[in-house]
Formats: structure tokens, C-alpha cells, sequence
């Protein structure tokens, strides 16, 4: 794989800035969505990840693309590129959001690299997010996007990573359309191949609605943190590498490590799908 964009690429540097209260009831929302009791309430830490039901940018519905996705140009640059997938990232953790808070969320594009591989075209985009209360800074997420063209029609799949067979703990999650469209409105997200079958099937070739990578990830996080074993998050790490379908359950698995817990999702073809790993100190 070559790359071909210099450092200077236009785009670099841009940054935007959001403010949101952090309202107990969109955290609730949440929690009734993964078939939880809705008991958030004003003070509580936020749960890693939940940042993604806040601050989301106000599009209006003629600024978004036939694919229900905003079009580029306003904040990451137009590559020409249409199929964005999210990739991953990682978060550090100085203190947790708490709800009732009004906080800031600074967003800024780090790096910018385009590369050419037997695929084609892809792009990718590193872009920091910063929230903070009241000028005091409370965690970062790095967030890692991938921009590239569709598959050639009838182009192989890649071969999956086998996913580990060391897990200790693990979790069988049934995803379904009713789960993916109730996280798609609470994170205000238009992207079609989430709720729409017919178009993810049709039009992008995937077999069935496609699971959301940060659903995925808070899955993950949430399973990683009843595992602990009484250490303060700190940090955690992404990767995505294949995306999970509505189309067959998929398996979260685990294992605790020397300073927090590594965890993986298993694809129906014993692949790994992300992989999870949780930071913390004592």
C-alpha cells in the first residue's frame, strides 16, 4: 500500500466546536434501548462511550447524501470517496461526563493520509475529540475513518482474522432492526445501511443491515468494565476490522489482562469483527 497525500493536505488543522447539557433522559433513552431499567439520573458518571449520544452535528436534511450520511465538505474534505467506515480509535479518560453537566466538545482533523491498495483509493482521516466542563479538560477520543470506493460488484471477500480461543468470560448479542434503527435515532445518525435493508443490501452489497461499530464498542466496554476487578478506567483502545450483520448473532468475548481486560467480537464465521482493550489503575 503507497501513500500519496502530503502532510499539508487541505483539511488538516480544521477543527469545530459543540456545546450539549447532558441530559439524564437521552442517557435513559439508552439504557431502555439495551433492555436496561432506565434509572440515569442527574450526577451520574456517564458510561464510557455514551459521549455518542451528545453533540451531535444539527444537519439539515438537504445537507445529507443519497446514503443518509451528511456530504463531505463542511468539516472532513470531499475526497470523492463515498463509503465511510469507522475504524476505531481510543479514548483517554482524565474524569467521566456526568449528566445535568453542560460541556464542550472540540473536534479537530490531526492527520489526513490517502494511500492506494488493491482496492483502490482509501483515505484516511484522524480526527480528535475533546470534551471539557466548565475549561476543565475530561477525556479525548481519537476517532480513525476510512474513506474509500465501493467494492467492485462480485469482488472476494477478504479472509477474516480467526478471533482468539482463550476467552474467559462472553456474551451472545442477537442484534435486530428495531435495535439498530432506536441507536441510530439517539445518536441522530441518517446512515441507511443501519436501518434501511433494502438499500444496504441493494445499493452498498452487504447481506443485511450493518451493526454499528460504536454500538459495538460500547458493548464491549460495558462487558470489559464488569471485569475490572476494581481498577479505575483509564483508557481503552478500538480497532474495527469487519463489520457484524442483523442477519445472525454475534459473540463478545473476554479475558482480563495484568492492568485492565482485552475483549474481541466473533463474527458467525469465528472472525474477529473489533477488538476491545480496556486501561485502568488501581
Amino acid at each position: 500500500m503507497t501513500a500519496t497525500a502530503p502532510k499539508t493536505a487541505p483539511g488538516i488543522g480544521r477543527s469545530e466546536t459543540a456545546h450539549d447539557v447532558l441530559s439524564p433522559r437521552q442517557a435513559q433513552l439508552m439504557q431502555l434501548t439495551l433492555d436496561a431499567p432506565a434509572t440515569a439520573a442527574e450526577g451520574d458518571a456517564l458510561p464510557p462511550f455514551w459521549h455518542y449520544l451528545y453533540f451531535n452535528p444539527q444537519i439539515r436534511a438537504s445537507d445529507l447524501g443519497p446514503d443518509g450520511h451528511e456530504t463531505l465538505g463542511r468539516f472532513v474534505p470531499d475526497f470523492g470517496l463515498p463509503r465511510r467506515m469507522w475504524a476505531g480509535g481510543r479514548v483517554t479518560i482524565d474524569a467521566p461526563l456526568r449528566l445535568g453537566e453542560r460541556a464542550q466538545k472540540v473536534s479537530s482533523i490531526r492527520a489526513i493520509e490517502e494511500k492506494t491498495g488493491r482496492s483502490g483509493r482509501l483515505c484516511f482521516v484522524t480526527v480528535d475529540h475533546d470534551f471539557s466542563v466548565a475549561g476543565v479538560h475530561r477525556l479525548r477520543e481519537t476517532q480513525n475513518i476510512v474513506y474509500r470506493d465501493p467494492p467492485a460488484p462480485g469482488s472476494p471477500t477478504p479472509p477474516g482474522t480467526p478471533a482468539p480461543d482463550d476467552a474467559e468470560f462472553r456474551q451472545v448479542i442477537t442484534p435486530d432492526p428495531v435495535l439498530l434503527f432506536r441507536y441510530s435515532a439517539l445518536i441522530f445518525y441518517g446512515h441507511r445501511i443501519h436501518y434501511d435493508a433494502d438499500y444496504a443490501r441493494d445499493v452498498e452489497g452487504y447481506p443485511g443491515l450493518v451493526v454499528h461499530g460504536p454500538l459495538t464498542a460500547t458493548l464491549l466496554v460495558q462487558l470489559g468494565l464488569k471485569h475490572m476487578d476494581g481498577r479505575r478506567l483509564t483508557a481503552f483502545d478500538i480497532r474495527a476490522m469487519a463489520p457484524l450483520f442483523d442477519t445472525a448473532p454475534f459473540t463478545l468475548e473476554g479475558r482480563r489482562t495484568e492492568t485492565g481486560v482485552t475483549l474481541w467480537a466473533r463474527t458467525p464465521e469465528d472472525t474477529l469483527a473489533m477488538t476491545v482493550t480496556l486501561h485502568g489503575a488501581q
